[in-house]
């Protein structure tokens, strides 16, 4: 493939670490350092708060009430700095990009809940923070500052006062980038998820756009799950159902370690070694379904962006599907949300473009042959045959072929069917993506729209 002109693209690298015992010990000791800093500033704000709230009862106001803290970062810095040697006289012993952790996470939080309370945010409602408790809180740090740096051995990373760590796999892919001057680490974070140490640099890289091996080719992606995708070209892509070949497994993992003597709040009881055991055990399980899962979107993207010029997707309300509690666990398997995010930033690294469908576009009744829609297509029915013009295959090739033929009908009115007229427009992903919508006055919300809109899903 030719290469043309690149950019600066901002992207992670991640790996997962092998630390010595002694090293655990540290990680689990900065990320609970930030946890901290995070309850501390999170009682401090609450508190001024309610000081400030009950200085207005006596009649105060102005200048007479106490003064604010301020919620941005650099505020709670200040603050934490101030109050660090009594409140935590073992402060020394982390780095101070532990405790600067938790104060950021803290100050998105504020953030967060005053934008949606103030209807500056979209989307559900974001409630006040809560404090962090160290049995529901993954144990994360990030490094912004210091010595980050991945060694030559290539099996080996460089921590600020956690010192070097070895990885358990190879950091070649990051190293050749960093020793060929192309990339730029802005930060590190480290998380513990899935009973294993993971470090993610944050690195700045300068690709080189490659150009598809069609360029003009155009092809359309229909996603379900009995077949996780259906290529126009007719080609079909099985659903490798991850979640549901390891169910077994996840059961008695579950079971296991439900009969184990976990931790009680009430009494204070610690949970024992072998619960801690099951609980690592179930973690694997469940991090062994994601990373499979994981494996094959990625596989299955790259080799679509790498191949065709333009790719057609539809724009799926998931959310609402995925409260079909019949197909919930199913559609969340499959990973359909994931599949189109890859897709969007991987065509513009391999010079394509991604197209979403319009969400009324009804793929699944419509004829790719003359264009007729069908006012009812039931999920049972698999197989698609048009009274018109006698067109007869499958259902899922046909959604195909529609998406396919998308971007030359775009703007143009189908034909026949009831609410089937509606226009179509064109949208390409990547900063112009169609959003889910939201409730609206005298109009229909997302669900409501899922429930009267023509099901082209292939959900099957």
């Amino acid at each position: 493939m030719s290469g043309v002109a690149g950019g600066v693209v901002v992207q992670a690298y991640r790996f997962a670490l092998d630390p010595t015992p002694a090293q655990d010990r540290d990680l689990h000791r900065h990320a609970g350092a930030g946890r901290f800093a995070f309850n501390w500033a999170l009682a401090a704000v609450r508190a001024n708060l309610g000081q400030r709230a009950a200085e207005r009862t006596y009649g105060l106001d102005g200048e007479q009430l106490t003064p604010v803290l301020g919620w941005n970062l650099p505020a709670l810095r200040r603050a934490w700095n101030t109050a660090k040697p009594q409140v935590a006289p073992w402060w020394g012993q982390c780095s101070k990009e532990a405790f600067n952790t938790g104060l950021d996470g803290l100050a998105r939080a504020l953030g967060n809940w005053s934008a949606s309370r103030s209807g500056r945010r979209a989307g559900p409602r974001v409630g006040f923070p809560r404090f962090r408790s160290r049995r529901r809180v993954t144990p994360s740090v990030r490094f912004t500052t210091g010595t980050i740096r991945v060694e030559d051995t290539r099996h080996h990373v460089t921590l600020p006062r956690l010192g070097r760590i070895r990885t358990h796999e190879s950091t070649r892919k990051l190293a050749r980038r960093l020793h060929g001057g192309t990339a730029r680490i802005l930060s590190a974070t480290v998380r513990h998820t899935g009973g294993r140490w993971h470090v993610s640099f944050t690195v700045e890289v300068t690709r080189t756009v490659r150009a598809p091996a069609r360029p003009q080719a155009t092809v359309g992606v229909d996603l379900g799950v009995a077949s996780l995708a259906v290529l126009s070209t007719g080609q079909i892509l099985p659903n490798p159902r991850h979640l549901n070949q390891a169910q077994a497994r996840l059961r008695t993992a579950a079971r296991t370690l439900s009969r184990r003597q976990g931790s009680d709040r009430r009494t204070g009881q610690q949970p024992s070694r072998r619960w801690r055991q099951a609980k690592t055990r179930l973690a694997r399980a469940h991090a062994r379904v994601a990373n499979l899962r994981a494996d094959g979107l990625h596989k299955l993207t790259t080799s679509l962006a790498a191949t065709y010029g333009t790719i057609v997707v539809e724009d799926l309300n998931v959310a609402g599907m995925i409260r079909n509690r019949r197909l919930a666990r199913h559609i969340a398997d499959a990973g359909w949300a994931t599949l189109r995010r890859h897709l969007e930033y991987k065509t513009t690294w391999n010079g394509g473009r991604l197209v979403v469908a319009d969400r009324w576009f009804a793929s699944s009744r419509t004829c790719s042959s003359c264009g007729v829609v069908k006012p009812k297509l039931p999920l049972q029915v698999r197989t698609y045959t048009c009274e018109h013009c006698g067109l007869c295959l499958d259902r899922d090739l046909n959604a195909a072929i529609n998406l396919q033929q998308y971007v030359d009908r775009s703007g143009r009115q189908t034909l026949n069917g009831r609410g089937a007229n509606r226009e179509t427009t064109l949208v390409v992903a990547g900063g112009c993506e169609t959003t889910t919508p939201h409730h609206q006055p005298g109009g229909l919300d997302g669900d409501r729209r899922l429930a009267t809109a023509d099901c082209n899903t292939s959900t099957h």
